[in-house]
Order: structure tokens, then C-alpha cells, then sequence
């Protein structure tokens, strides 16, 4: 009768190993592996079957190092799949099914990898070990490849390098999960959490808006959340978040990455110059300014050319691939505080090129929780612009925006921490608000959903010449453009609301390559325009 080390011996010249350096690496040193554990992992799972259930988690069939120790985990996980029992029995049977048996080595070496342990005891250390090396091979093969590629000249060197940075992060993301966590110790986190915002003295626990309406509704855009801010085109979303985020990167020293698939880096600017100097944006647009307008112009934007809390991108069709890359070299360089994309369906799902992307529906629902999965990751709110449908225009009774007007995909929606709209009865043509004020230079923030908090109707002011939301005790001054208080009391000039302001200076990647642009290079050799 043979030993089982013989036994071992003859099944080990039938075994098929990666093909992917399966011996020796390019540095002449034997890859990664832990084959011992393998086997140690899959004897435990056949001779335990609650020691399937602790580790199946973890544990892909892709991380095996020998490739018939893979087809013997697919096929235990396939019967655990399936509530059906997993030992050496249904597990031969599973194998002869797919006529998969010989080619792990038969009967025998099943029955070889069951005598490998006593007991599944260590089966999750076991496990872990198996992790380690699978990740280690990961990072040489994704090392090589990258060397690979930065040798051909023919590619482009951002390309190489968000594809690296994409590699490395979904082995890190992909292999280590994180652990279940008991009640006392999520409770003693909470408690740290508590007692450091306790200590911040700022007014908000989140990123403030600068509406203070808004802020007290809502303390400020969360950590970790995916906020859609959707409307019907025309509504000022756009002129929603830019005054948002220029709100948080001016006022609040708060540093900002606003993505716009829609505008250019230049348009989005004339906008905010308008915001800024109360000077009609579409005068700004065309170029078309007074001599006096033009120095109201240069006098009011000098807080906003030296501002660097602020980065735009204009990258048109980004893929969620370069969002996430560009993201986290701005998190890591800028510690950025908030992301804004403008807008939800302008991006694309894979990057250009790219197989299997399924329908739109499809294609949306997997932006949507990508772009949740960034919020978590970097630990900031995600604002996100998204489209309604048309279906609240054929409305007879009210234009009031639900959630089922949430365009292509109801993932938008389950996704979403926050789902807000905006609605202007003024654009389309009501001279009044549901509860009978006037509707002329109003518009309503509805909260129609919010994961942390109640919902509520908020009503601000919108002014369209100057593309500029603001609070309802706020008006503005057409004279100086700028805002101020109603309170005749309150003694606040349109200058006092920039004096001691943070600076900062905005950003334009349209070349991705995240570039400052200097303020004084913006009105350089400029007979009109700064552009």
C-alpha cells in the first residue's frame, strides 16, 4: 500500500500551477506561495463543514497558488453555496461531475488533504496566510507590468500611472476586508468620534454650505456620504453646487474638487466672476464690460484669484476609473474635503474601450455605487448632479419633484445618504409657491431623502442674472452685486463679507494633469477677457 507521501509525490506531477511566474520571478526568486496552507485550508473545510462558513468569505478561488487547489475550493464553495453538505464525499462527487476529479489528482489526494490536519481549528490563520501570499504575488505581477509598460514609449505616462495606482488599489480593497466588530467596541469608537467633534469648535460637524437655512437642516455635507442633488434642466444645479462649493473653499477654508463633465473650467469661472462682482453673467460671458464694470470686475475677484481651496476638472466623459485616481491624488496632495460631480449621467461607467458595459440602466446603477464606495473610502462627501425625467413636466396638478422622477436608474436613489431638488415655480411660469407666496426669485431645496435626518422643504433665493443662491434674510444689492443682510442693523458692507477671507487660487485639469493655475497667469497679455 503506498504512504501518502508517495501518494503526494505521483498527484504533485499532475498538479497545474498559475502560468503567471508559477516558479521563478524575474529575479530569480522562487513566487510567493503557501501551498502547505492550502492544503491545510481545504483538509479543514472537508473534515468541518462550520469551518466552510468562517472562511468562505475571505477566501477566492483566484488566490490558490496551484490551480486544482482552486477547482477543489470552487467546488466546496459551489456545495456550501447551495446548502448542500461539504466532505470528502460530495466533494469527490462534485469533482466527477464537472469532470474535474482526475485532474485534482483523483480520490486519493482528496483524502490526502483531509489527513493534513486534525482539526479546523486554525483554519481563519490558515487562511490569512494564504491571503498574504496571493497579495504577494498580486503586487510582483503588478510591479512587472508596470515596468513593462513604462518601458513602451508609445504610452502615455498618465495613463501608466492611474492604471498602476487602479492595480494597487484593488488588491488592497479587493483582499482585505474588514473585520466584524462587536457592539462594545463600535461603541467605544462612537463614543472617540463623539467626543473629538465635541471638541471642534467650528459650528457644523460636516463641510458647511454657507446657507445657513441649509446648514441647520443638515450640519453641514457628512463624511462618507453620497449626496444626488437632482432637478430638471434649467433649475441652476449647476449654479447650485458652484456656489456651494465656493461657499466651503472661500468662506470656510474647507479645500474642494468640483469634476464638471457639462462646463468648461473657463466657463464655470466667468460664473463665479458673476457671483463675485454682481455683474450680469452673461455680460461676462460674451466679454461685453464697461469700463467701470471692468474694474468693479478686477476689484471683487481678487479673494477668488488667489484662492487654492478650489480644484476643477474638466475632463469631458470621465470614467469612474479616473474619478477614483484623480480623487485619491487629490486627497492624498490637498487633502480635499468635499467632491463634486456635475453631473451623474455625463459619466461613463468604464473607461473607453472597455467590454461588457451593459446597458445605461446598468452602466448608472454601477456609477452610483462606485461613487458611494468613494465617499466611504475617502472618508468625504460625494456631491453628485443628476437629471430628472420628464415626467414631472406632464404633471397637471404640481411640478414638485418626487423620487421616481430620478432618471435611468432607481440605484440612484437606494444609493443616495441624501437625495435633494430643486424647485423654481418661476420656470414654469407660477407666480406661486404651493402655500401661496410668491415664487419670483425663489426656489425650493427639498430633502426628499436623508439617511440621517428628516426630511424638510427649504426655501432659498435664487437670482438668474447672477447665478447665485442664497439665504431667504439675504438679498442683493444690485448696486454693489454683492449680498447683504436685511437687517438694517446687522451694519454689514459688501466689503466686510470678503475681509479676512482664507485665499486660494482655482485649479483647471483639463490635461489631467491637476496643474495650478496661477492667478496672475489667468490675466496676463488679456485685452478683454482674463481668458
Amino acid at each position: 500500500m503506498e504512504t501518502s507521501k508517495t501518494t503526494e509525490r505521483k498527484t504533485e506531477n499532475k498538479m497545474s500551477y498559475n502560468t503567471v511566474e508559477s516558479t521563478l520571478g524575474v529575479t530569480g526568486k522562487l513566487t510567493p506561495q503557501a501551498v502547505e496552507f492550502e492544503e491545510a485550508v481545504l483538509g479543514a473545510m472537508m473534515i468541518d463543514v462550520n469551518a466552510v462558513g468562517e472562511i468562505v468569505d475571505m477566501l477566492d478561488s483566484k488566490m490558490f497558488y496551484k490551480e486544482a487547489h482552486q477547482v477543489i475550493y470552487e467546488a466546496i464553495r459551489d456545495l456550501f453555496k447551495n446548502n448542500e453538505p461539504v466532505d470528502l464525499l460530495t466533494v469527490t462527487n462534485a469533482l466527477r461531475k464537472k469532470k474535474k476529479l482526475e485532474f485534482v489528482g483523483g480520490p486519493s489526494y482528496l483524502a490526502f488533504l483531509t489527513n493534513r490536519v486534525a482539526s479546523a481549528a486554525n483554519i481563519e490563520y490558515h487562511a490569512r496566510i494564504v491571503i498574504e501570499k496571493y497579495v504577494l504575488r498580486e503586487l510582483i505581477s503588478n510591479c512587472n507590468e508596470t515596468i513593462k509598460k513604462a518601458y513602451d514609449e508609445s504610452n502615455d505616462v498618465l495613463e501608466v500611472l492611474d492604471q498602476a495606482e487602479e492595480r494597487m488599489y484593488s488588491i488592497a480593497h479587493d483582499n482585505f476586508k474588514s473585520d466584524s466588530k462587536l457592539l462594545s467596541h463600535v461603541v467605544e469608537m462612537a463614543i472617540g468620534e463623539l467626543e473629538e467633534m465635541n471638541k471642534n469648535t467650528e459650528q457644523y460637524s460636516g463641510v458647511p454650505t454657507g446657507l445657513t437655512s441649509l446648514d441647520s437642516k443638515i450640519g453641514g455635507w457628512q463624511k462618507s456620504d453620497l449626496i444626488i442633488i437632482a432637478a430638471r434642466p434649467g433649475m441652476g444645479k449647476t449654479s447650485l453646487v458652484l456656489t456651494l462649493a465656493r461657499n466651503a473653499a472661500i468662506d470656510f477654508n474647507k479645500p474642494v474638487a468640483l469634476f464638471s463633465l457639462e462646463m468648461s473650467a473657463t466657463q464655470l469661472v466667468h460664473r463665479l466672476f458673476s457671483i463675485e462682482s454682481g455683474i450680469d453673467s452673461e455680460k461676462i460671458s460674451r466679454g461685453r464690460l464697461s469700463q467701470d464694470e471692468w474694474i468693479q470686475l478686477m476689484d471683487k475677484i481678487r479673494t477668488v484669484a488667489s484662492n487654492d481651496n478650489l480644484i476643477i476638472d474638466d475632463t469631458p466623459a470621465l470614467s469612474v476609473f479616473d474619478l477614483r485616481a484623480k480623487c485619491r491624488r487629490l486627497k492624498k496632495k490637498y487633502d480635499v474635503q468635499l467632491i463634486i460631480v456635475d453631473y451623474l449621467q455625463l459619466m461613463q461607467g468604464q473607461r473607453e474601450g472597455d467590454k461588457n458595459k451593459g446597458n445605461r440602466e446598468q452602466e448608472i446603477s454601477y456609477i452610483s455605487r462606485s461613487l458611494k464606495a468613494l465617499a466611504k473610502e475617502l472618508k468625504v462627501p460625494v456631491i453628485a448632479l443628476s437629471q430628472l425625467s420628464r415626467a414631472v413636466e406632464t404633471r397637471s396638478a404640481t411640478k414638485r419633484p418626487e423620487l421616481s422622477d430620478l432618471r435611468e436608474s432607481g440605484s440612484i436613489e437606494q444609493d443616495a445618504d441624501m437625495v435633494m431638488f430643486i424647485y423654481r415655480p418661476e420656470y414654469y411660469k407660477l407666480d406661486k409657491f404651493e402655500d401661496d407666496m410668491p415664487s419670483k426669485g425663489l426656489a425650493d431645496l427639498i430633502i426628499k431623502k436623508n439617511r440621517h435626518g428628516a426630511t424638510a422643504d427649504i426655501r432659498v433665493r435664487f437670482d438668474s442674472q447672477f447665478t447665485k443662491f442664497a439665504d431667504m434674510n439675504e438679498s442683493l444689492d444690485y448696486n454693489s452685486g454683492m449680498t447683504v443682510t436685511d437687517n438694517p442693523n446687522a451694519g454689514i458692507s459688501a466689503n466686510d463679507q470678503f475681509d479676512n477671507v482664507p485665499t486660494v487660487t482655482y485649479s483647471s485639469s483639463m490635461n489631467n494633469d491637476l496643474g495650478d493655475m496661477n492667478a496672475n497667469d489667468q490675466f496676463d497679455n488679456a485685452e478683454g477677457m482674463p481668458f
